[in-house]
């Protein structure tokens, strides 16, 4: 039986519902999944729209979305809801548009291109790790966050070491200052406040933060432009570089508009998710133990991409990933024309958004799913509507796989060299930090020392392998 009414849920949110939203907003959907069930209605997450949003967390519902015609259901328009983006942002476009740009992004994200990347991924994590001090409790998410950042700034901007690279460094720590996370929150969700009343005012500082951002940028461009150097392999002269179908590059606006939107999308993203995988495997010593015999068992100095194939510290990644994904719903989709989605008939102007977060805590799917258990993803194979950690359909997150590489090789540098410990037994709650669900206390850690890798002959390697699948 189809209805053309809307799935039952809250309507019209009160100020404190959406504080709520805001500050707790796993609990708020759990509360809304228990009361509605895995499809329900509310007003927009962030408030912009007249139009109500509904939320599936049913896988059948999820592939019905995901497999549904773009021209029928899309995404798109984002740039202008997501300040800092800009409109040009492959999360603002959508049609032959989005289409287009997504081309012409992928390659550099795969294949050889991405492996090139893991030598230079090493030695920032190096320089990161030689800052530590044995005994001193210090928030590991400060150390992933500055790995991730650079990452992003040098492989991805291909910004060298000098005064450049260190302004747009200062610039960016400025407007992911995790102190203000909270605040800017608010300020994404009510319009009403983002007015540019000048310097003194909150929006006017993060509008004057993004001009002299933008400022560096183009001026990165410019002299890529005017002193082409085809050896380059950083992602933004492979950008640079790209031709679409008719032979047009992308234009100055739409380099800086992608780079941003790399930048938002791979930085705080996987800082976030290499924090709570330290945690949960610090927390549990029998993840611990398992993921250091796989390690070990590669000997000194292994190819990253042997990191990159392992299938327990794959398990690791992807368990971290379901339990507190970072992004806790998939980009919402309009309806462009009348449609049918289990069992519901919406018509144009509704948006439907994939729960992330619900879907990988679905009882059904993952039995005691608050429990971290890396096995799950050995003992079986997850659709990618019942696990989706980097959305799906053609809004997957095209810097998936260099964010797992990024991730892995992190993981197995930092455990295998390092004794770290969690500086106390508390267990660590998950919070908002801007538009992500980060670890409350960035995990306080404390360094024990160095570490002594255990040497495993070739006739125990086998049987080490074995024991941890």
């Amino acid at each position: 039986m189809v209805t053309s009414k809307l799935p039952n849920g809250p309507q019209n949110l009160s100020l404190l519902n959406k504080l709520q939203q805001i500050v707790n907003p796993l609990e708020f959907l759990e509360n809304c999944a228990r009361k509605y069930g895995d499809i329900f209605t509310f007003p927009d997450l962030l408030g912009s729209s007249k139009q109500s949003m509904v939320i599936v967390s049913n896988p059948k519902g999820i592939q019905e979305i995901f497999s549904t015609d773009p021209e029928k259901l899309d995404a798109g328009g984002n740039g202008a809801r997501l300040p800092f983006l800009g409109e040009h942002s492959l999360l603002a476009l959508s049609g032959d548009r989005h289409k287009r740009q997504r081309k012409l992004l992928i390659p550099p994200f795969h294949g050889q291109r991405m492996i090139a990347y893991g030598e230079l991924i090493r030695e920032i994590i190096e320089q990161v790790t030689s800052q530590w001090t044995t005994d001193k409790i210090f928030p590991i998410r400060s150390s992933t966050q500055r790995i991730s950042f650079h990452v992003i700034l040098k492989a991805v901007f291909g910004l060298e070491e000098g005064q450049r690279l260190q302004e747009i460094d200062r610039l960016l720590t400025l407007r992911f200052d995790g102190q203000k996370s909270i605040f800017r929150s608010i300020l994404l969700v009510f319009r009403a406040l983002q007015k540019d009343w000048g310097p003194l005012s909150p929006w006017g500082r993060l509008m004057q933060n993004e001009r002299d951002i933008d400022k560096l940028i183009y001026a990165e461009i410019a002299e890529r432009r005017e002193n082409p150097d085809p050896t380059r392999t950083d992602i933004l002269s492979l950008m640079m570089a790209a031709r679409d179908e008719e032979g047009q590059p992308m234009t100055d606006v739409e380099l800086r508009d992608e780079l941003i939107t790399l930048l938002l999308a791979g930085h705080e993203t996987t800082a976030t998710t290499l924090a709570w995988a330290f945690y949960w495997i610090h927390r549990q010593p029998e993840v611990r133990e398992k993921l250091l015999q796989e390690l070990d068992a590669l000997g000194n100095s292994p190819d990253p991409m042997e990191i990159f194939k392992l299938p327990y510290l794959d398990a690791v990644c992807k368990e971290t990933l379901r339990i507190y994904p970072v992004v806790i719903l998939a980009m919402q989709r309009q309806v462009k024309s009348p449609l049918e989605i289990m069992g519901y008939q919406f018509e144009p102007g509704i948006f439907l958004s994939p729960c992330i977060y619900l879907t990988h805590h679905r009882e059904d799917l993952y039995p005691q799913p608050k429990q971290f258990r890396p096995e799950r993803f050995l003992e079986r194979q997850y659709s990618p509507y019942e696990y989706m950690p980097f959305g799906g359909g053609n809004r997957r997150c095209i810097g998936m796989a260099f964010a797992l590489f990024e991730m892995k090789l992190v993981l197995a540098t930092i455990l295998s060299n390092w004794e770290l410990k969690l500086a106390d037994e508390k267990p660590v709650k998950a919070v908002r930090r801007g538009l992500l669900i980060a670890p409350s206390d960035g995990v306080r850690m404390v360094v024990k020392g160095k570490r002594k890798p255990i040497k495993i002959d070739s006739d125990s390697r086998e049987n080490s392998l074995a024991t941890t699948l």
